[in-house]
């Protein structure tokens, strides 16, 4: 363990505020009255002692404490972390009056815990208290905790002193891993944002076995070569039909728009919605990859296995979007240059009709070789623009403009996503809260239809 530095600083307390204040105003009525006068000297020559001896015995019985921190090294955002301090006071006999302590946790994090008032009991020798609060981590990234902090009253409470340990501690705090390890396990209706498993015997790509027909099996199915081979006990024919599974060993790629397109909310939930369908492919056999454009250019090149997902955990937990230009024209760009074998490419950005143009030529080239996601997302506040009631004797001329407006605007990007639709892409536009169960119901639809 490296040693741990500490400093100190001594600040008025309370009593020497107040004290102060008091013989202030009774220097005040001394300028008047005589009387006040030589109450006034005396009171002063009579705290003077009270105040130096105070500040030498905070001084002297001060820094008696040490602290340690045990932490775990990675969170998921939006989850309270158990914080554990070991505070150890030192053989010499005695403490200070008061003692607070204070954890200094990062800004990115949130808690009630502080200030902590310590009492250890007067005795020579060492003892240690153990004082554990909840943290909750409010945002994506790396965090540091700079110190701890002990704040020591004086006996009189003249003053304080402030003593600062450096105990550092880092770590990372992810998107809720938890919630996207059980996104295999969640059932329900696609229509209220949830996911399904879409499962259809004998629909898959690649041949697994071959098994007894079972009621509600395709007729399409059966191996008539096998069937023929196999007979009942009466000399019936047994059917038998063909069993597949999903085909693996594919490749999936996200792209994700770090520009000033996904504002702050919808960043996140693609993230996630991302690191979930991620989970999904690699526990399918598949290999997952991962790129950013815009305000951060990353590339995660194409892993399979579990370990790979830890891969994309590290390198995508700390991003966040930024108010600046993005192309995903030049993101797409990159991408062919780097994928050697076909993908699914998903590509999550907010795409209006300007993009119409600079996509028009390199989508055709990403057709031939791979199969592209476009999702994006409603923008909300143009449905509400555009479905108000605009028949309302309330509404001004410039406000039915911008209803009228909206309205077309979502026209426009309607018939873009038909345009794209109809060229052979795929297009899903959807919202923060249901993205994660479409994109997912999406990828699993696909599988099953041998798209890839």
């Amino acid at each position: 363990m490296s040693e741990v530095k500490s400093q100190s600083l001594v600040k008025p307390g309370k009593t020497l505020f107040i004290s102060s204040l008091l013989y202030m105003v009774l220097g005040c009525a001394a300028f008047f009255y005589k009387e006040v006068f030589l109450i006034w000297i005396l009171a002063g020559a009579g705290l003077i002692p009270f105040i130096i001896i105070d500040f030498a015995l905070l001084f002297f019985l001060g820094d008696r404490l040490r602290v340690e921190r045990e932490i775990p090294f990675s969170f998921a955002q939006g989850e309270n972390v158990r914080v554990k301090l070991l505070i150890y006071r030192t053989e010499k006999p005695l403490l200070p009056s008061s003692i607070q302590l204070y954890d200094l946790h990062p800004d990115t994090m949130s808690t009630s815990a502080f200030p902590v008032k310590i009492n250890f009991p007067f005795r020579g020798k060492s003892e240690f208290l153990v004082f554990e609060y909840s943290l909750f981590p409010n945002e994506r990234g790396p965090w540091f905790f700079s110190g701890a902090e002990f704040l020591f009253s004086s006996f009189l409470r003249f003053w304080q002193l402030r003593v600062t340990h450096e105990v550092i501690s880092r770590g990372r705090t992810y998107p809720d891993f938890k919630q996207l390890a059980r996104g295999t396990e969640l059932k329900g209706k696609p229509e209220k944002g949830e996911i399904r498993q879409i499962r259809k015997r004998g629909q898959g790509l690649e041949f697994e076995s071959l098994r007894d027909y079972q009621e509600g099996d395709s007729i399409r199915l059966i191996d008539w070569r096998a069937t023929s081979r196999n007979r009942r006990m009466d000399g019936r024919l047994k059917l038998v039909v063909r069993n597949y599974q999903e085909e693996q060993d594919q490749q999936i790629l996200f792209i994700i728009d770090s520009g000033y397109r996904l504002p702050d909310h919808h960043f996140d939930s693609a993230l996630e919605a991302m690191l979930m369908l991620s989970y999904i492919a690699l526990k399918h056999g598949d290999a997952a990859a991962a790129a950013s454009f815009g305000a951060h250019d990353i590339w995660i090149p194409p892993r399979k296995g579990m370990k790979a997902y830890t891969g994309l955990m590290n390198g995508l937990y700390n991003l966040h979007s930024e108010p600046v230009p993005s192309s995903p024209f030049l993101a797409l760009e990159n991408a062919l240059s780097r994928l050697h074998r076909r993908s699914f490419i998903v590509l999550i950005s907010n795409f209006r009709e300007e993009d119409d143009k600079s996509l028009s030529w390199i989508l055709p080239h990403i057709k031939k070789r791979h199969l592209l996601l476009l999702v994006s997302f409603c923008e909300d506040e143009a449905v509400k623009l555009a479905f108000t009631d605009t028949v309302s004797h309330n509404k001004t001329d410039g406000e039915v403009l911008e209803t009228a407006a909206a309205f077309a605007y979502l026209e426009n990007r309607r018939r873009l996503y038909s345009k794209w639709e109809h060229s052979g892409l795929l297009v899903l536009e959807t919202s923060p809260k249901q993205i994660s169960a479409d994109l997912i119901n999406k990828y699993l639809k696909i599988k099953k239809s041998g798209k890839l």
